[in-house]
């Protein structure tokens, strides 16, 4: 039996220590991708998916084993191997901090006296996540009367983003970035909210980007003016799926940025998107010519 687990514990370092050199090349691999200068972005992009995807799992992976191999040695007094932990980033010093202390005996465990003065602490930091908290804001507008002359005063309405609308502009905001920037449906934005407990259907949400699209127009103009007016510009289209009746057809999404940051330029960066079903049209010629 001794012999059956040396060599099974011999078999597991040895398939510990081939994950970990793959864990690292792997790393070595993405880190020279993200640092390549030539190539096609779509390929290149495609490429770091795929390698940071078979790197998570892999990561997962060696974590359930050491994890299992831990819980193994807990139950058979069998020297494991230890794979070789990361340096541990500090938390973020940004983050507000809470405090929890914890109570300490009224007097010495040893000796029972009740003279303790504190000579120090150790404090343990943990990464947590709140989650978001909905509230409804309520608009007061007092109204007063005059007792001389009995006029009604009341101070003016707040502007809203959309008229008569009751949505704020932060969930409005975060709509619209959880549709546009990370293509996240409404119809799935309706069932995220709904398993928090707020019911808004979809003919809502779309109702309000629609409404509060219009308003986004001057600064989509200030943002286009101010990159096409760059001495340089940089451009290139990917194709994004687009649902039709009954099939799925191709449509591509143009970028053109401005960034004269590497030319130590003054101006800041900024990039300007373009939707066209085609490769036609305005896109390049109009923009590029």
């Amino acid at each position: 039996m001794l012999r059956a687990e040396r060599a099974a514990r011999l078999v597991a370092e040895a398939e510990a220590q081939a994950g970990a050199l793959l864990i690292e090349k792997l790393k070595l691999t993405i880190k020279k991708l993200r640092h390549e200068q030539f190539g096609q972005s779509s390929e290149r992009g495609a490429l770091l998916d795929q390698l940071e995807l078979q790197l998570a799992n892999l990561e997962e992976n060696a974590a359930q084993s050491e994890t299992a191999a831990q819980m193994a040695a807990e139950k058979i007094a069998v020297p494991s191997f230890e794979r070789r932990k990361p340096a541990r980033r500090p938390l973020p010093e940004h983050l507000p901090r809470e405090r929890i202390i914890y109570p300490v005996p009224a007097t010495c465990p040893c000796c029972g006296d009740s003279r303790l003065r504190k000579i120090g602490e150790d404090v343990t930091e943990m990464l947590e996540l709140v989650p978001r908290q909905w509230k409804v804001i309520q608009h007061v507008r007092e109204k007063l009367v005059c007792r001389a002359c009995e006029a009604i005063t009341q101070p003016p309405a707040p502007s809203h983003p959309i008229a008569r609308g009751r949505a704020g502009p932060k969930l409005l905001a975060h709509v619209l970035f959880a549709k546009y920037g990370l293509h996240l449906p409404l119809h799935r934005q309706s069932d995220v909210y709904q398993r928090e407990g707020i019911e808004l259907d979809v003919s809502t949400l779309a109702d309000w980007v629609g409404a509060f699209a219009p308003s986004l127009m001057s600064l989509v103009n200030a943002i286009r003016s101010h990159v096409f007016a760059a001495e340089r510009i940089h451009a290139d289209d990917t194709t994004v799926p687009v649902l039709a009746k009954g099939k799925t057809r191709t449509g591509r999404l143009w970028t053109y940025v401005r960034d004269d940051r590497p030319f130590a330029g003054p101006d800041p960066p900024a990039a300007v998107f373009f939707y066209s079903p085609d490769r036609g049209g305005a896109h390049p010629e109009q923009h590029l010519a």
